[in-house]
């Protein structure tokens, strides 16, 4: 059987794959290894894998014949994601804008929508969401990053928290995407020129409150096929109020 790149907990994996792309789940897990040279052979569960958009179908002889490893080794090998308390706004420098961006899609493709989080310097929160019609996922997620580029002062420090691996794969470590080419490229230029910007991983649903508003928002837009964003001039105004919704 093929294999298929994915994402394990934040760590890139190959993992074993029916011939159509999908996982070969037995029992609700699925066979993975962390290198194609390593003999072992681990078993993680289908619910925390995330296939990597746009990559190839890989033969069955990218990785070499296995030894099933014990669980226990799987454990002690994955790189736990950060605690959602290191991802809240509290770590991030003095003067820096602090960003939650998150997509939604209902189906893949299907009706998507994107949600935004801002908190200016002065702690000022400013939100929204905007209905993307007909799109992937990685099409809501990538999108989201980018009003944070549209929206956020030029100029400004900015920490933009994502729990999309994908957009910070091909964002920021050099991911070959073989979809979504112009919106990746369109966003890579738009950080490019906001050098005092970072991507900040967050795990999804982890209970990081930012994150879970964003997600919210973003399902928010999905629901309603609607939109409501604050403006440019909204955040760049001190005296602004921030946007409800």
């Amino acid at each position: 059987m093929p294999w298929v790149s994915a994402i394990l907990r934040g760590q890139k994996v190959l993992a074993k794959a029916r011939e159509d792309g999908s996982f070969d789940s037995v029992g609700g897990r699925v066979e993975i290894r962390y290198r194609p040279t390593d003999v072992r052979a681990y078993r993680a569960a289908q619910r925390n894998l995330e296939r990597i958009a746009g990559e190839a179908i890989l033969p069955d002889d990218t990785c070499v014949p296995g030894e099933q490893a014990s669980p226990k080794s799987l454990h002690a090998t994955v790189r736990r994601p950060k605690s959602p308390a290191s991802a809240s706004p509290m770590v991030a420098s003095a003067g820096a804008w602090i960003v939650y961006a998150d997509g939604a899609c209902s189906g893949n493709p299907g009706p998507a929508g994107l949600g935004i989080v801002i908190v200016s310097p002065a702690g000022k929160i400013h939100e929204g969401y905007e209905y993307l019609g007909t799109a992937t996922n990685n099409i809501a997620e990538l999108t989201a990053i980018s009003r944070a580029t549209e929206l956020v002062p030029s100029g400004a420090v900015a920490v933009v928290h994502t729990d999309s691996q994908y957009s910070i794969g091909v964002l920021s470590k050099g991911w070959k995407a073989k979809a979504n080419q112009d919106l990746i490229l369109s966003v890579k230029t738009a950080l490019a020129k906001r050098r005092a910007w970072r991507l900040a991983y967050v795990p999804g649903h982890a209970g990081v409150p930012l994150n879970e508003r964003a997600d919210k928002l973003a399902r928010e837009a999905v629901r309603t096929r609607s939109s409501s964003m604050p403006t440019a001039d909204a955040l760049a105004a001190p005296t602004a109020s921030a946007t409800a919704v």
